[in-house]
């Protein structure tokens, strides 16, 4: 579900995998028209896993379409000299919304020098690697954060990746943020921009902004490897009788006092202060702590279920989740469902009807508009044709049989 904010604003996108798809959906769903420029057959990501059962292999990404519905998809023959110069034409086209790229893809011939000689205030966005221009991926940035030496019990000998690309949608919001301001500049100055934005920068410079390089260089110490505990106060995963895992978190003091409550063992957490010469009041002194509150807050989860234990959490107003898997999600979490209006609905082609995500952000006052489903490749070709570029059918149809262009027919899983 989309709002419009951006209606109007017309943004080209070449890309694959995380990082600008996902800054293109960002922008789809605050309303721009995304136009993405797709090779015939599709790009390196299109069938990438997970993707839906086929007896050839030829079954639709569940990724790729949950990173481009909202959009509309032009396929074209990017190998071709005609084939590019659409391209550049439709990231240079005239008019105060459009001359908008997002990119990935490194090609010379979408280079902004290149497209600025077209269009002078032409914006582009480049979303690289590393900020030499040489190749990265969330994997390769992420190793060099010193995350994976402190994450579940890591250590540089035996480091913990994470799952979730955290550096590539960090890079996506960024992305989309870096447009929407140049944008902004270009309408008051007639200016256009180059941004690069790579993605070891956004980690790094996320390092920074949360304190960790500034605590490295002053107090020449690193952070520590520590399960599953929450550092700076208290909170870790507990066990519950019938098997299950629920997390809490104690960061403020009302949630201090809410678990403390919750599992009845105020007496013996003042006796615990006494013993340590600690202040539990402070989050500082609970993180020093954690070890022996853990001790006393561990027997009270062991000796009931997860329904119990959850209906004491809630009603003590104390700061817990519950450890899930995504089907389980699915099948018992009211957030996520269409109870919840950031979801919805839709039918994908070649997926099926399923629950979809809109933009997370909750406007006051402003109706949500439904989303359009990824497309088959070149789902719009002719009208984007026709629309942007202003091509008669004529036109069209020759490119179409020079294979320059191509409709929705030569999509590998229709």
């Amino acid at each position: 579900m989309t709002y419009p904010f951006l209606s109007g604003l017309r943004v080209v996108e070449s890309s694959a995998f995380i990082a600008a798809p996902l800054a293109g959906l960002a922008l789809a769903q605050h309303g721009a028209d995304v136009i993405r420029v797709d090779m015939i057959g599709g790009g390196i990501d299109y069938g990438r896993m997970p993707r839906v059962p086929h007896p050839e292999g030829r079954g639709r990404s569940f990724y790729w379409t949950a990173l481009n519905k909202g959009k509309r998809s032009i396929a074209i023959d990017l190998r071709r000299p005609e084939g590019r110069e659409l391209v550049q034409q439709l990231a240079t086209a005239p008019g105060p919304d459009a001359g908008v790229l997002l990119t990935n893809i490194g090609t010379p011939w979408l280079a902004h020098e290149v497209l600025a000689a077209q269009r002078a205030d032409v914006i582009t966005c480049t979303i690289q690697g590393n900020p030499d221009g040489s190749t990265a991926l969330d994997y390769t940035v992420h190793c060099a954060t010193g995350y994976p030496a402190i994450t579940g019990g890591g250590s540089l000998q035996r480091p913990v990746n994470q799952v979730l690309p955290a550096w590539d949608i960090a890079c996506a919001w960024q992305a989309a943020l870096a447009i929407a301001g140049a944008l902004r500049h270009r309408g008051r100055t007639g200016q256009g921009a180059e941004l690069k934005l790579a993605l070891s920068d956004v980690a790094f410079t996320t390092l920074s902004h949360l304190g960790v390089l500034a605590e490295a260089e002053l107090q020449q110490q690193d952070r520590p490897s520590l399960g599953n505990h929450l550092y700076g106060a208290f909170g870790r995963d507990f066990g519950t009788s019938d098997g299950a895992r629920l997390m809490v978190a104690a960061i403020s003091i009302n949630q201090w006092k809410a678990l403390v409550a919750t599992c009845g063992i105020g007496e013996q957490v003042a006796a615990l202060e006494r013993r340590l010469g600690l202040d539990f009041a402070d989050e500082a002194q609970r993180f020093e702590g954690r070890e022996e509150i853990a001790a006393l807050v561990e027997p009270w989860f062991a000796a009931r279920t997860r329904q119990q234990a959850e209906a004491a959490l809630e009603a003590n107003k104390a700061c817990w989740g519950r450890y899930d898997t995504a089907t389980g999600l699915l099948a018992h979490d009211a957030r996520v469902g269409e109870a919840n209006p950031v979801f919805e609905r839709i039918a994908t082609p070649g997926i099926g009807s399923h629950l979809s995500a809109g933009a997370a952000v909750r406007a006051s006052g402003l109706e949500r508009e439904t989303t359009s489903p990824a497309p088959l490749l070149g789902t719009h070709t002719d009208e984007v044709l026709h629309e942007v570029l202003r091509l008669d059918s004529g036109a069209i149809g020759r490119l179409h049989d020079a294979g320059v262009v191509a409709g929705p027919q030569r999509d590998p899983s229709a």
